[in-house]
């Protein structure tokens, strides 16, 4: 008799205990990311801009991140800047081609330069046609390359490799310019 008893009550806690791992692994609802971005060739110039002090990338929930540090800038002291699809990236001055991988990319022209004005020494230790120094975009959505082309008369060009053509917005914010990238073209998370 206990024999009974006892089976009916492990196939209760078997199938309460196996709910919760069903749930986990049922497919959840996309999120809604407010993206609305146009990705127009965008550019604005300024006189002189602080020298670049950095580059680093992040993550985000609807889009991946590249960060331009220039201490002294700000929404009021922006740093210029133009951004633009390309089907090639043409090194600023010489014009060879430098490789950059993914499905798009995305030119980044900042009127900053990656040196000191009065020593002429790098601010960031970038090579030509290189990836950027400190910046791994390994298991980002949307980033697949980030390429340095060149620092040459005040200006900093890097080639942003993507998986695709996908909206892209550029904030000024106090000593750094940003430019997200979406990680879909509609706005959800999962296309």
């Amino acid at each position: 008799m206990r024999r009974w008893t006892i089976l009916p009550a492990a196939l209760v806690l078997a199938a309460t205990t196996a709910l919760p791992a069903a749930a986990a692994g049922s497919v959840q609802p996309a999120t809604r990311c407010p993206i609305g971005w146009d990705s127009p060739a965008e550019g604005r110039s300024t006189a002189q801009a602080p020298e670049l002090r950095g580059i680093r990338s992040g993550e985000h929930p609807c889009f991946d991140r590249l960060v331009f540090e220039a201490p002294g800038s700000s929404p009021a002291n922006p740093v210029g800047y133009h951004v633009r699809y390309t089907d090639a990236l043409l090194q600023d001055a010489s014009g060879h081609p430098l490789p950059v991988r993914g499905g798009a990319v995305l030119e980044v022209i900042v009127d900053s330069p990656a040196y000191d004005r009065q020593t002429m020494a790098p601010t960031i230790p970038a090579r030509s046609g290189q990836p950027l120094p400190g910046v791994d975009v390994t298991g980002y959505r949307t980033f697949r390359d980030t390429v340095f082309g060149a620092s040459f008369e005040g200006r900093t060009q890097i080639g942003l490799g993507l998986r695709a053509r996908l909206p892209y917005r550029i904030l000024q914010l106090d000593d750094r310019l940003v430019i997200d990238v979406a990680h879909t073209a509609n706005g959800t998370e999962r296309e």
